[in-house]
């Protein structure tokens, strides 16, 4: 290989991260702009929306608009009513069921792990699960939508969450039990604290599920419990949000605002967790 092969080589290994860089830029920049320009202009011109800079900036108007006009203030604790149950027992139950299934080894165990992921995969079926919950009188009701968001999530967490723990040295357990530990001290005490960075990513990422849903939502709680995603979809088809897609957008960066602040805030262990957990 000469030395001018060898340098250009260099380049090119050189230039690859900035240029995945700015990939990344183009992909989601440019859809972010497009919302937050559209957000900041008035009717006339959102009407078409582009990346042209608004007339006169108006972006807290719409806020304003959107929070005193568009029923968003129940709509939000419509969503956490939802979401914060939801998460909490997805992450309870999925990594107690985790460490079960990553520390006994046979075949039913296998079958049970191989059972718990399939959610990942298998598509939930709508119409069975609306007519359970009706025999069970939990249709639109915020039990029956939480109990829907636990069984469909559940399977994230067990994926996520039993890998991890296999790379947890069992020596550990066996000491906390010789100093006299019951096997929920055991869990509490020694698993949970290390499984921090996995249950981040997992929160996050359901958190980001749960707070978007509009299907689901739609046909278990639709019109009896109001969920941000829920609230727009109703209210873009009225006369407020009618062709006002300067409101709409204004609607969905006031709805992502706490999820990319939960993100920024639990960045590092979710980057931990995706790369500790999910690939071992």
């Amino acid at each position: 290989m000469t030395s001018a092969t060898a340098s250009r080589r260099r380049r090119r290994v050189s230039l690859q991260p900035f240029a995945a860089v700015a990939v990344t830029i183009l992909l989601l920049g440019i859809p972010f702009a497009v919302v937050l320009l559209t957000a900041s202009k008035n009717q006339a011109e959102a009407l078409n929306p582009n990346l042209s800079l608004p007339t006169h900036w108006q972006l807290l108007q719409n806020f304003s608009t959107v929070l005193n006009e568009g029923r968003m203030v129940p709509a939000f604790f419509g969503s956490l009513l939802i979401m914060v149950p939801s998460v909490i027992l997805v992450l309870v139950l999925g990594a107690m069921a985790s460490w079960i299934l990553a520390r006994r080894k046979s075949r039913v165990v296998a079958f049970l792990y191989a059972l718990g992921i399939s959610g990942i995969v298998l598509p939930p079926a709508v119409v069975t699960i609306v007519l359970l919950l009706r025999q069970l009188g939990l249709a639109g009701t915020a039990i029956g939508m939480i109990s829907v968001y636990t069984g469909m999530y559940l399977s994230t967490v067990i994926f996520f969450v039993t890998g991890f723990i296999r790379t947890i040295p069992p020596e550990l357990e066996e000491a906390a039990r010789m100093d006299g530990a019951s096997p929920v001290g055991v869990f509490v005490r020694i698993i949970l604290p290390l499984l921090s960075p996995t249950l981040a990513t997992a929160t996050i990422l359901i958190c980001l599920y749960i707070w978007n849903d509009v299907f689901y939502a739609l046909f278990v709680i639709g019109g009896r419990l109001d969920t941000l995603p829920l609230n727009l979809y109703q209210v873009a088809s009225s006369g407020l949000y009618l062709q006002n897609w300067h409101l709409i957008f204004a609607y969905i960066i006031l709805m992502s605002l706490p999820l990319l602040i939960t993100f920024v805030v639990l960045q590092r262990k979710i980057i931990s967790g995706i790369t500790s957990g999910a690939v071992k």
